[in-house]
């Protein structure tokens, strides 16, 4: 692929996803062909532990139009999305997960809004299929939590997949901070900006490698990078001060002028544990800020690559 011009790049990361990747090669190169104009498709494997890296070691050899970047280990997808942000040459990006979730249909739709002129053209769902109550509701609770504290607004409903123009991924792969949250990275950056509705399909295969844990580590990389949870902390610690003065006037008024006794230890051991939990959480908080300025600090690179197929 050395000294091709490319138009549309499309990055794929993979983890773990040996059941669905011959497919997701098949539709998405249908999908390229037909838009076309020159194409790659850039698989990212994650440190897969399956035969995943040995199913795109295949595809790569017999499609000069795909190439494969292969962690060292499991780096996680913000990583394997910077992976591709590095090494893609089209003019347009495009980003989407290998699990089919996000219909790669929905591309031309993406490509004719960028021909119109928009640079970053974000795929928003307007139905969820296949998912669990407790995945919508927790998902619809975080993105309109990160947009009532985030510096910039954040669009509600849409993932990582979109497509960006050239100079936006030129932007982002200048960007040198490390603990990176690609979707807030693109909405900071800025430029004429659009969505394409469409529903979100079921796993083609295999099961989700978001577990419980993780979904709260991303959500923490984004509140701390693009919002102002400090700033949110200090209100905090306004109120329930304003809470405790007031409270401690109720007392002195009650020892003074009533006959009421104090009530007993519980409600005084409730309000305690109330305040000393909200000083831990925002001492966390700040121990969070802390940890994210040692990597960046240390300076450390996001990922390794171990091997790498049909890429300069």
């Amino acid at each position: 692929m050395e000294g091709r011009s490319v138009d549309y790049s499309v990055i794929i990361p993979v983890y773990n996803e040996q059941d669905v990747l011959e497919a997701t090669w098949k539709r998405v190169t249908d999908v390229m062909r037909a838009v076309g104009g020159a194409y790659e498709l850039l698989f990212v494997d994650d440190g897969s532990r399956d035969d995943s890296a040995g199913i795109l070691r295949r595809i790569c050899d017999r499609d000069p139009c795909s190439s494969m970047i292969s962690f060292s280990r499991n780096f996680g997808q913000q990583a394997a999305m910077s992976a591709g942000i590095d090494y893609s040459k089209g003019r347009a990006v495009v980003f989407i997960d290998a699990d089919l979730q996000d219909p790669p249909e929905v591309i031309p739709r993406m490509i004719e809004k960028w021909n119109e002129g928009y640079a970053i053209v974000y795929g928003k769902r307007s139905r969820r299929e296949g998912e669990s109550v407790f995945k919508k509701v927790t998902a619809a609770v975080f993105y309109r939590l990160l947009r009532a504290v985030s510096e910039r607004e954040v669009l509600v409903d849409v993932g990582d997949f979109r497509l960006i123009d050239g100079a936006v991924r030129d932007l982002l792969r200048s960007l040198p901070e490390k603990n990176r949250y690609i979707r807030g990275l693109v909405s900071w950056a800025g430029f004429r900006q659009t969505t394409v509705e469409y529903v979100r399909e079921e796993r083609f295969a295999g099961t989700t490698k978001y577990s419980p844990i993780k979904l709260f580590l991303l959500a923490i990389t984004a509140f701390t990078n693009f919002s102002k949870p400090l700033r949110l902390a200090t209100w905090i610690g306004f109120g329930l001060s304003a809470v405790s003065f007031f409270h401690i006037l109720v007392v002195i008024y009650e020892k003074l002028f009533t006959n009421r006794a104090v009530q007993g230890w519980a409600s005084l051991m409730a309000v305690s544990l109330f305040f000393n939990g909200v000083i831990l959480m925002m001492l966390g908080l700040v121990g969070e800020y802390l940890a994210q300025l040692l990597d960046e600090v240390k300076g450390r690179p996001s990922y390794v690559v171990a091997e790498k197929r049909n890429v300069d």
